[in-house]
């Protein structure tokens, strides 16, 4: 399976190694951080949760509307839950294509993406306290008590 949920650390060479491809000139990755800053709060740590079945789903769709619109693509996706500290990988998106520029423009397509539609939320713990966020665009609120998903 190319989309999958962790609570393990990513490795990001098992991502790449899952879209090499004979016939792709390019192979971008896209690995996403705990920063230790944001909007000038000091982070300590953060918690990732997800609506692991509809994540997968919606992590494939992602992989499939990419494939649709890069030809001859292959997308592999791993999201990483639990508690994270600065500097570990949260996400690792690995896509490959004939052509560098295609892949560029897919492996960021999927990032984007994956901030509007895919059920994943994180609590980020400041120095001065702690908040649930949901997904980045706030299209997939995280009410509170536990996540709320249509299907």
């Amino acid at each position: 399976m190319n989309f999958s949920i962790t609570t393990k650390p990513i490795l990001v060479q098992d991502v790449i190694d899952k879209v090499v491809n004979r016939n792709a000139g390019a192979i971008t990755t896209f690995i996403g951080t705990v920063r230790e800053l944001t909007h000038g709060r000091k982070t300590m740590h953060l918690v990732y949760e997800a609506y692991e079945p509809m994540a997968v789903k919606k992590l494939k769709q992602i992989g499939f509307e990419i494939t649709e619109k890069w030809k001859n693509s292959e997308v592999a996706i791993t999201h990483r839950i639990g508690k994270l500290e600065i500097t570990d990988i949260a996400v690792v998106i690995a896509v490959s294509t004939p052509h560098r520029e295609d892949a560029y423009k897919a492996n960021k397509y999927a990032i984007e993406r994956i901030k509007e539609i895919v059920p994943i939320w994180k609590k980020e713990h400041w120095e001065d306290g702690e908040e649930w966020i949901g997904n980045q665009k706030g299209t997939i609120p995280y009410p509170s008590g536990k996540p709320e998903m249509e299907e």
